[in-house]
C-alpha cells in the first residue's frame, strides 16, 4: 500500500503541481456561498451565475437584503435554485448576525448555517484558512474507490480512510489534486485510462476501458 501511496502522490504532483480551486471568489463569503451552490452541479456553471450574483450584490449586506426571487432567477441555470436561493440568504444573514460578517474557522460554526455540510466546511477551512482538511466530493469518492484507498461509498468514511494513509500537511493539496484528477482524467464516464500510471492497482476501471495497455510508470 505505501508504494501505491508514494506513486499516487508523485503522479498527482506531476499532473497538478500547484492545484487551484476552480471556483471564482474575491471575498471569504463568496467562496462559502459558491461551494454551497456547487452541490450536484459543475464549478463552471457556478462561476457563471456567481459572476452575476456577486456583481449585482457586491457586499454581504446587500446580499442579505436581496429579493429571493431575484436570486432564484440568477442561479436558476445551476438547478435546485429554490433551496439554494434560500440558503444564500440564510448564510448571508447568519454571517452578519452571528459571526460579525466573517466566515468562521470551525466545523461546528460553519455547519450551523443552512446548506453548509461537512464537505463545504472542509473546502472552506482548507482554502481560506489553510486548516488541514480533506473534503470528499463525488470526484474524490470515485477516485479513492477506484484506487483501492477505501471500500466505502460514505463520504465521512472515505475521508477517514484517506486521512489514515496521507500526511496531514498534504491534505489540502491532495483534495484539490484528487478533484482535478477525477474531473479531467479519472472521469465517471469514459475515464482516460490508457496512459494513466495507476493502471496496475486501479480497481476494474481501466480493464473495461482499454483492451491492451502499455505501462508508462
Amino acid at each position: 500500500m505505501m508504494k501505491n501511496i508514494l506513486q499516487i502522490e508523485e503522479y498527482l504532483d506531476y499532473l497538478f503541481k500547484e492545484p487551484k480551486c476552480e471556483l471564482e471568489y474575491t471575498k471569504d463569503y463568496e467562496l462559502l456561498i459558491a461551494v454551497m451552490l456547487s452541490a450536484q452541479t459543475t464549478d463552471v456553471g457556478v462561476n457563471k451565475v456567481t459572476r452575476i450574483l456577486f456583481k449585482k450584490y457586491d457586499t454581504l449586506e446587500k446580499l442579505s437584503k436581496a429579493d429571493i426571487n431575484d436570486i432564484k432567477e440568477i442561479i436558476k441555470p445551476i438547478g435546485n435554485y429554490n433551496k439554494k436561493a434560500s440558503n444564500v440568504l440564510e448564510i448571508a444573514n447568519s454571517l452578519i448576525n452571528n459571526f460579525n460578517g466573517k466566515v468562521p474557522k470551525s466545523h461546528m460554526e460553519l455547519e450551523s448555517m443552512k446548506g453548509v455540510g461537512r464537505k463545504t466546511a472542509n473546502v472552506v477551512l482548507g482554502e481560506l484558512y489553510d486548516i488541514p482538511s480533506l473534503a470528499v466530493d463525488t470526484h474524490v469518492l470515485r477516485v479513492a474507490n477506484r484506487l483501492g484507498l477505501t471500500k466505502s461509498k460514505e463520504p465521512l468514511e472515505v475521508e477517514k480512510d484517506l486521512k489514515k494513509v496521507f500526511k496531514k500537511e498534504n491534505w489540502n493539496k491532495l483534495h484539490k489534486q484528487l478533484v482535478l484528477f477525477g474531473r479531467y482524467k479519472c472521469k465517471a464516464i469514459k475515464p482516460e485510462c490508457r496512459d494513466c500510471r495507476f493502471q496496475e492497482f486501479c480497481h476494474k476501471e481501466y480493464q473495461k476501458n482499454t483492451k491492451k495497455v502499455t505501462k508508462k510508470c
